[in-house]
């Protein structure tokens, strides 16, 4: 039978695995032509890996919190290490879900947005709105700002992701699109702040409560988003017509 300790490393193992295929796998769709075969593959990769990375860090969460041993004894903060290793972990496990949810939802369903306001998809919005909550409040009687900022991200993508799926009037045909990269792009920063969450104090423990290196994936990840939104909305360039000069005369 599994000793708490032995299960704990077991769910690591199979979190690192899993996580590596979706952090792996995540910048394909980023480097490869959008709607083509590869990018759905690439897509698809990275997103399974992350439902299973996040299952797995909701899972080692519990444990750190409800577990029957104290997971790493250096860390002498116990109210800190649950904040961060076990309500932050568990609301960043969430989210990664909540977003891979929405941005393969938002593509399934390009056609009918009406459907995202099913009970199926409404449920999972819920659950990181309310994981998202605990997590602030949780930082905010720690006095932890990173877990008060992480919250307020995730909780604010969800009220997005909600104006767009309940707003009365029809959006362009095209605005599934830019939902859709924000949701998988916001599931790589959540994924990629999880994952360092189990590396980082084995790497570097003395810089386990570190808020610059937590907040590297959110920095990276949020330019990313500005970079491909303000390239998004340039004009494409006209064709010349036949015969026409490049250059005005």
């Amino acid at each position: 039978m599994l000793t708490g300790m032995t299960l704990f490393h077991a769910l690591v193992v199979l979190h690192v695995a899993t996580g590596a295929v979706g952090l792996t796998a995540f910048w394909g769709p980023i480097a490869t032509r959008k709607g083509a075969a590869n990018h759905r593959k690439w897509g698809r990769a990275a997103c399974y890996g992350f439902l299973g990375a996040g299952a797995l860090a909701i899972a080692m969460a519990l444990l750190s919190l409800y577990g029957p041993e104290h997971r790493h004894p250096e860390v002498t903060n116990r109210a800190l290490y649950e904040g961060l290793f076990g309500w932050m972990m568990l609301y960043l496990g969430t989210l990664t879900i909540g977003f891979v949810d929405y941005g393969l939802a938002v593509v399934k369903h390009s056609r009918n947005r009406r459907a995202l306001r099913a009970p199926r998809y409404q449920a999972v919005i819920a659950a990181v709105i309310a994981s998202g909550a605990w997590c602030g409040y949780y930082g905010w009687l720690v006095g932890h700002p990173l877990m008060m900022l992480v919250a307020f991200i995730g909780i604010v993508s969800m009220l997005i992701q909600q104006r767009y799926i309940w707003r009365a009037a029809e959006p362009l045909r095209t605005t599934y699109v830019g939902e859709h990269f924000r949701a998988l792009i916001g599931m790589g920063i959540s994924a990629y702040t999880a994952f360092l969450s189990v590396g980082l104090i084995r790497l570097v423990p003395e810089h386990v409560f570190n808020p610059a290196i937590w907040a590297g994936p959110s920095v990276i990840g949020v330019s990313l988003i500005l970079y491909f939104t303000v390239k998004g909305k340039k004009p494409a360039a006209k064709p010349l017509a036949s015969g026409a000069s490049p250059h005005p005369q």
